[in-house]
């Protein structure tokens, strides 16, 4: 069910025990072959499919569409929240959904940018609200396993506009993906400490901007990308998160 296309009597019937996420994404650039919504579109998706999975059995939040995207405001039409704003946002939407009643609250992720403002959101918020069970989630992480065993780059070939956000774009929007655009990504490696990418995370924490990374803003290779394969991403996520939010209704 989608929160917003409900009367409020429709609401205030609900089991306050059903699982209600909100959505969190990004409005930044996608290199020079991807939208400036890729993000959102990737998460907003993953949402629709699951409400046809689950329907009446999940509630699904207004996607919160700008993100903590700083380090990518080197690129023309890339916005972002402050941590400090982002957190304030979404812990006031989350209350606001508790002061209804509602006890098992998900946040779902589509944006790296968000996430260690995210665990803070979870350590912050279910503190302050010891009835409700926060849970907070990023769809390429819920499902590490089974990506390791869809992609074909290599270290370093899934990071930003990669292999696995061109493919989940070729299948969700292929209208939106410039074709003729896509290219390998600009990495720029540092020290071998602090290289990472969506499946395997860096050893320690080194700051720099998405420009500093990737003159051209793409981090990994999209040139694997297919639309066959977002098909297998969606699938794989879509069943893990399936079963993750079905563990909240036991």
């Amino acid at each position: 069910m989608i929160w917003d296309e409900l009367t409020t009597d429709e609401i205030a019937r609900l089991d306050r025990q059903i699982p209600v996420i909100l959505p969190i994404a990004a409005t930044e650039q996608h290199g020079p072959h991807l939208p400036l919504a890729t993000d959102r579109l990737i998460c907003e998706n993953f949402i629709q499919m699951l409400d046809s999975r689950m329907m009446d059995h999940i509630l699904c939040l207004p996607t919160v569409s700008v993100g903590c995207s700083e380090h990518h405001m080197d690129f023309a039409g890339s916005l972002s929240l402050t941590h400090a704003t982002f957190l304030a946002v979404v812990s006031e939407i989350l209350a606001s959904v508790a002061a209804h009643g509602f006890a098992k609250l998900v946040i779902f992720n589509a944006h790296g940018g968000n996430i260690g403002v995210g665990q803070v959101i979870t350590e912050f918020f279910g503190r302050r609200h010891p009835e409700i069970e926060l849970v907070f989630l990023t769809w390429w992480r819920i499902a590490s396993n089974a990506l390791f065993e869809i992609t074909e780059t290599g270290p370093g070939g899934v990071g930003h506009a990669c292999e696995f956000e061109t493919s989940l774009m070729l299948h969700f929007a292929p209208q939106m993906v410039r074709h003729d655009l896509i290219q390998p990504g600009g990495n720029q490696p540092t020290y071998a400490w602090a290289e990472g990418d969506m499946l395997r995370g860096s050893r320690g924490a080194l700051y720099r901007s998405m420009k500093q990374m990737s003159p051209n803003g793409v981090f990994g290779d999209p040139t694997r990308a297919s639309a066959e394969k977002g098909v297998r991403i969606a699938s794989a996520v879509l069943d893990e998160l399936e079963r993750m939010i079905h563990s909240l209704r036991l």
